[in-house]
């Protein structure tokens, strides 16, 4: 069998999340993982105008990624306990994955490109965790071999049901505090993130929307929705932007079937409107943000999503705060 139809076989296997399996997840989960708060940005133009900020930037990983790693290692911890487990990641599902392991006693190996950012593989290993730097290209593939090699249980970042239903709850979060939200924006790169929100939104508020942002150096998932299928960028080209949890060339295969099903639109942003994000989110949201975290805030700033003109409520998932320091300087140094 070949890798298409390996992703074809795959895709007909797909059997989509549902709402009771994110409900399970919230409970599951709910002794390590932070319900989020959501915060108020104005808009920098329009003062009257807000965007309410789903701050996943607050979990004690930085990220929404301790959700679906914490529900999926929560589901195999007899053998993860005996095997030990792995992952791939440029950053964020590494950090989670590490984390729930350094507090549950377990063996972790994690998988980062060399292009990951220094901060967020110090991180990494700081809590215990041991880390293998491989070229980017050979990120997934090295997991895989490691699996092969010593049975290690792999925790994949996002093409995964559990964890989809994991990064789901912060759809139920948002709909809980938010009931009147018309408009939900959601970073999208492996999609498992857009995948369980948009579940849980549809089941719950059939009515909003959920709109996927991406950068447009990056922009494989835009192309996909609007082609009708999944379609793969060369990694050269997602890698160009500075959004580091944003360079998966692909939608994986599972938030692939969600997004056709639940997603409204996907939009895209440049790498100065993600700038201008992140600085109006620290200035005056409040909020330490990494580049792929602002994406939905860009979009909104920006005005590229239609019901905030219709005075519609709007939320964006800030997704992460795992920042360069010496970038987040910089940019808060730019003027306007």
């Amino acid at each position: 069998m070949d890798a298409s139809e390996a992703v074809t076989s795959k895709a007909a296997e797909t059997t989509l999340v549902t709402l009771g399996d994110i409900e399970a997840a919230a409970e599951r989960i709910s002794d390590l993982v932070l319900r989020t708060p959501i915060i108020q940005l104005p808009h920098p133009r329009r003062p009257d105008d807000l965007l309410h900020c789903k701050a996943e930037s607050l979990q004690p990983t930085s990220a929404f990624k301790l959700r679906g790693a914490y529900n999926t290692i929560a589901q195999v911890l007899d053998q993860a306990r005996e095997h030990g487990i792995v992952a791939q990641s440029s950053g964020n599902h590494a950090r989670a994955v590490a984390w729930v392991a350094h507090r549950l006693g377990l063996r972790a190996i994690i998988v980062m490109p060399e292009a990951a950012p220094r901060t967020k593989i110090d991180a990494v290993r700081a809590l215990g965790a041991e880390v293998q730097v491989v070229p980017s290209r050979l990120r997934d593939v090295r997991a895989h071999e490691l699996v092969a090699q010593h049975g290690y249980i792999h925790i994949p970042p996002y093409d995964d049901p559990r964890i989809i239903a994991g990064q789901g709850t912060a759809g139920l979060e948002i709909v809980q505090q938010l009931p009147d939200v018309d408009t939900i924006l959601v970073p999208i790169s492996g999609g498992g993130l857009i995948s369980g929100i948009a579940t849980a939104v549809k089941a719950l508020k059939p009515e909003a929307r959920v709109v996927g942002v991406e950068p447009e150096l990056a922009a494989d998932a835009a192309e996909s929705f609007r082609e009708g299928r999944r379609i793969t960028w060369e990694q050269d080209l997602t890698y160009r932007t500075i959004a580091d949890g944003l360079r998966t060339p692909a939608l994986g295969v599972h938030p692939w079937e969600h997004v056709k099903r639940y997603v409204d639109d996907i939009i895209t942003v440049t790498e100065e409107q993600i700038f201008a994000a992140m600085r109006h989110l620290t200035l005056a949201g409040r909020l330490v943000v990494e580049p792929s975290g602002a994406v939905a805030t860009a979009a909104w700033m920006h005005d590229l999503v239609s019901s905030q003109n219709d005075g519609g409520t709007v939320a964006a998932v800030v997704s992460g705060g795992s920042v360069d320091p010496a970038l987040l300087a910089k940019i808060l140094q730019q003027t306007g």
